[in-house]
């Protein structure tokens, strides 16, 4: 038929509807991958590739390595190729996969609830000098990652780890990571109860186990019985928060459905009161229904958080109730608001058997090799062979007698890991950034870094709770979106009209009972040589308009846009 004034649509082939099939959702019989992630975990478990690591890999070297492995399946064992060196952050988006992919792997040690003992950290020291080229940092999920690692040393590496009990096991990859727990649980005078049988059950019973080793993505996962709400259950996947039933008293409050990256979510609570000794049960009936009702179409979309979102949490605790815990659950009272102004656990601190417990801030998290087995040393030499790592790129001494405190504190500052940072040390934050991730646009470390010594230079005086966390892309695995100051990397144009490295800028961001995302202003973006001059104008601008006992983030949300720009 020819097209007519009365007829265009004649003039152009009729277009096919398609649609989808569904979310993807195996509960849903829905089992055909709809993507290349979800067909190479159909090909071959994540976890089946440590025996082709072992036996052809690490032989034949780098170039043999199977891409569906080398961007995939080796993520289950802690291993991220790393950005190629000279990669400017505009081409992070446009250059494919194998041209951003260096020959060296990030691996990730995964340290479930932040717990070491002195010989551990000693271990991965050691291997940070040998394997890693003294790189260590030490991440907001209590694991310590190394870089410039061959993957002709990676089975080595792991027969040192696991000589120890450490390992890098589901460390990344769509499956459950790291743990994350109170790092003075047992210790802390004010604990609400102990998380740490539940974590290592955790540990023992799933992890490894191919049970839940092909989730929709990743899963992450909080436990802690502090008061101080020390782990940022807001913003996991499934938190247990320590809270005291008043009639069946210390357990834990439910939540699910956190996570922040492009689509930031608060957790929400359930409503129930979990005791200790089923806390690994109920995480088992979480994660699988994660795995079988979880979004697999797309990516974007794959996280618990959406499905919690549109569930609603009457509907989830429903579903986990009937169909995967066969039982109902008590229900219980909300956490208590956060008993201290930090959360950090950074400085000297009483144990509840009369010892101490020492806090102490490396820069941003970013340590050594050399440095690592230093700390260890100093451990030994004053405190009883215990270390924790924390959600905000510390660490801790734990054990250590009255008499050892200040020769410790000395022993620290000498390292240059004060226990008495300021503001600025205690809260910033940054990512991997662009020295080594992929994904980053920009340089964090360094940055933040630097950021810490020019505002101490400047504000000196400057000494309420602050948190400043720099993100090298959008994906927020620095929590920008709930700091006080958070900033996002992207390319900007300077006065100059110049393309270069800066930041979108957050403000006002908060975890706890009021947690909350900052707030962005429109057009608010700073180049990095601008950072220090916009932070120390707004800080000051805080200090002139606060009220009495305000914190940042309650006057970041009343403030004028002018104030904040």
């Amino acid at each position: 038929m020819a097209a007519t004034p009365q007829n265009p649509a004649a003039a152009a082939p009729r277009r096919k509807v398609s649609r989808h099939r569904g979310e993807g959702q195996w509960a849903a019989g829905h089992h055909t991958p709809l993507n290349g992630n979800e067909q190479f975990k159909k090909d071959d478990d994540g976890l089946n590739v440590r025996t082709r690591i072992e036996t052809i890999y690490s032989k034949r070297g780098f170039d043999s390595i199977d891409p569906n492995d080398l961007r995939g399946r080796m993520r289950w064992w802690g291993l991220y190729t790393q950005r190629k060196p000279g990669i400017d952050g505009g081409k992070t988006a446009i250059l494919e996969p194998e041209e951003l992919d260096d020959k060296y792997f990030m691996l990730r040690v995964r340290i479930d609830g932040g717990r070491l003992t002195t010989q551990q950290l000693r271990v991965i020291g050691e291997i940070s000098e040998e394997f890693a080229r003294g790189s260590a940092d030490v991440t907001d999920r209590q694991n310590i990652q190394l870089h410039w690692i061959r993957i002709e040393d990676v089975p080595e590496i792991w027969n040192r780890l696991e000589a120890v009990g450490l390992s890098t096991t589901e460390a990344c990859g769509d499956c459950p990571r790291v743990v994350i727990g109170s790092p003075v649980a047992g210790i802390a005078e004010d604990e609400i109860i102990d998380g740490s049988w539940a974590i290592e059950e955790i540990h023992e019973r799933y992890i490894g186990s191919k049970e839940f080793s092909n989730l929709p993505r990743k899963f992450k996962t909080a436990i802690s019985g502090s008061p101080l709400l020390d782990v940022v259950h807001e913003i996991n996947d499934i938190a247990f928060v320590g809270v005291e039933h008043p009639e069946h008293g210390p357990g834990f409050d439910l939540w699910v459905g956190g996570g922040l990256s492009t689509n930031p979510k608060l957790g929400v609570r359930l409503g129930a009161w979990v005791p200790l000794d089923e806390v690994p049960e109920v995480w088992a009936g979480v994660v699988g229904i994660f795995r079988d009702w979880g979004y697999r179409r797309l990516r974007t979309r794959a996280r618990l958080k959406f499905l919690v979102a549109d569930w609603g949490p009457e509907k989830f605790r429903q579903v986990l109730e009937d169909d995967y815990l066969k039982r109902k659950l008590v229900d219980g009272p909300a956490p208590a608001e956060p008993s201290g102004r930090w959360r950090d656990h950074v400085g000297v601190h009483r144990q509840k058997d009369g010892l101490s417990y020492v806090g102490f801030a490396p820069r941003v998290g970013r340590v050594d090799g050399t440095t690592l087995t230093k700390i260890a040393e100093v451990a030994e030499a004053h405190g009883s062979g215990r270390v924790r790592t924390t959600v905000e790129q510390k660490m801790i001494i734990l054990d250590v007698e009255e008499a050892q405190v200040q020769p410790l504190v000395e022993a620290l500052e000498a390292l240059d890991l004060t226990a008495k940072p300021s503001p600025f040390r205690r809260g910033t934050m940054a990512c991997t950034g662009i020295e080594y991730c992929k994904l980053a646009i920009v340089e964090t470390k360094q940055r933040g870094s630097s950021l810490i010594d020019e505002l101490e230079r400047r504000i000196p005086e400057f000494d309420e709770p602050l948190t400043i966390n720099l993100n090298g892309c959008p994906n927020a695995c620095a929590r920008i979106q709930v700091a006080d100051i958070g900033l996002k990397g992207q390319l900007v144009l300077n006065d100059r009209g110049e393309q270069v490295e800066g930041y979108q800028v957050h403000l006002g961001g908060a975890l706890g009972l009021e947690a909350a995302f900052g707030r962005k202003v429109r057009g608010l973006k700073v180049t990095a040589e601008e950072l220090p001059d916009y932070v120390e104008r707004v800080l000051k601008r805080y200090q002139s308009e606060r009220e009495d006992g305000e914190r940042f983030a309650a006057w970041a949300s009343r403030a004028s846009e002018e104030a904040l720009s």
